[in-house]
Parts: structure tokens; C-alpha cells; sequence
């Protein structure tokens, strides 16, 4: 069984205006180890797997990664060149 923990719709509405508008947001998360990462991400998409939601991102080098979204503590916009098509 999963530990998954359901965000509110506010935030998970943000992440989907952020990937309709291609816009970066400033995230902070947490890993599996209860590591913290603050980086600058372009969202590009959500996914549900298991019961558990995820949003797939690109950072700014142009790699891909996969958060989910209950270990996202904080996100923001963040006005970054290049982070609008």
C-alpha cells in the first residue's frame, strides 16, 4: 500500500495552468531519502500511476524528471529566460 497523500486541487490546478502556459516554477521537494531540492522546472506534464499523481518536468539543462506531487512542498513562478514558448 501506498503512502501517496492526494494535494489539494488549488495546487494541482497551478501545475496545470503552469503547463498551459509553459511557464517555470521555482519547485521544492523532498526525495526518498528526505533530501530537499529547490530547482527552477518547466512543467510539461501530469501523470497518474497506482493511485499516486506525478508531474513530469524539464529543468533548464533540458533533463527530464519525475516528482510526486505530495513530496512537492512549495512552487512558485519563476521568471526565467527561455522558460515561455
Amino acid at each position: 500500500m501506498s503512502d501517496y497523500r492526494p494535494i489539494s486541487c488549488a495546487n494541482y490546478d497551478q501545475f496545470e495552468i503552469a503547463i498551459l502556459h509553459k511557464q517555470c516554477l521555482r519547485i521544492t521537494w523532498h526525495d526518498e531519502q528526505a533530501m530537499v531540492h529547490v530547482e527552477v522546472l518547466r512543467p510539461c506534464d501530469l501523470q497518474t500511476r497506482g493511485g499516486e499523481e506525478y508531474l513530469l518536468a524539464d529543468t533548464l539543462s533540458g533533463q527530464r524528471i519525475e516528482l510526486r506531487l505530495d513530496k512537492i512542498t512549495r512552487a512558485e513562478a519563476a521568471d526565467k529566460p527561455g522558460c515561455r514558448a
